[in-house]
């Protein structure tokens, strides 16, 4: 199969030096429109890899992203923010990135080109053949994560992946690939832009579709989220204020009690 490594290729825009505030804007909006556009093209790949997810999740297993650079940095907050949001554990939905925590807020120098070092971060977390791994490269060629799914794949562990770039390493290696074609980037190269988009946008529909059908929303609402501040606590007032139609003093006094939204809910409807 051909591969073309598009989030390399030069972009259709020259001497950005050379442009006003005003049209860089509009110039990186409109190649931002397009992001969307190559999501939606992926969507049954990503139908299929969340059934995978769900099934894995209901069975006991875990959720792990891994990637490098901008990339793992996605996996990571897309992780971190189900335990606040869904109310569960944080060994549920784990991200892993090249060079450790320390790569989270700067670059480690070739954290990325090390091969054997994704499945030995995986090994740490004691992964199993009830686990679920996403790699997430936008080129599809980072050695860090391939080598992390190679072994998976070898241990019988289920793999899934996120990219950008059709036929590539990593799209041939998971079992279960998602590939959206976003083109060349705004600046060539600067995979974060529109790469990164589509990787954010693909990350909020695995992450809450899944733990919609693990039960965690009820009707549309965040009834598990975790009440650690007053804005949240608030929220969490009002959720009870619009299902049980009472007011905003009880609904805060059964907060309080109860110290979820959920077990309000049920004992007031009990």
């Amino acid at each position: 199969m051909d591969f073309i490594k598009t989030t390399e290729q030069s972009s259709p825009y020259q001497h950005l030096e050379k442009m006003s505030i005003d049209g860089l804007l509009n110039a990186m909006h409109e190649e931002d429109k397009t992001v969307p556009q190559a999501v939606e093209k992926a969507l049954p790949q990503i139908k299929t890899l969340v059934e995978q997810v769900v099934a894995k999740l209901k069975l006991g297993g875990r959720l792990f992203y891994v990637g490098s650079g901008s990339s793992g940095r996605l996996g990571i907050l897309d992780a971190s923010e189900c335990p606040p949001t869904f109310g569960v554990p944080h060994e549920l939905v784990v991200g892993i990135i090249a060079g450790g925590d320390t790569a989270i807020r700067k670059a480690v120098e070739n954290a990325e080109d090390h091969p054997t070092q994704g499945w030995k971060d995986l090994q740490e977390h004691n992964i199993s053949t009830k686990d679920l791994v996403i790699g997430i490269a936008a080129s599809g060629t980072t050695p860090y994560v391939l080598g992390a799914l190679e072994k998976a794949n070898e241990a019988g562990i289920a793999t899934g992946c996120i990219t950008m770039n059709k036929n590539s390493p990593l799209h041939l290696l998971a079992q279960f690939p998602i590939t959206a074609v976003v083109g060349p980037e705004f600046v060539s190269g600067s995979s974060r832009m529109k790469a990164g988009t589509a990787q954010k946008l693909i990350l909020n529909m695995i992450s809450t579709a899944a733990m919609i059908q693990l039960g965690k929303v009820k009707g549309n609402k965040m009834v598990d989220m975790k009440l650690s501040n007053k804005k949240l606590v608030q929220r969490g007032v009002q959720m009870l204020v619009d299902s049980l139609y009472i007011s905003e003093s009880k609904a805060l006094e059964l907060i309080q009690k109860f110290g979820s939204v959920r077990d309000a809910l049920q004992h007031f409807e009990k």
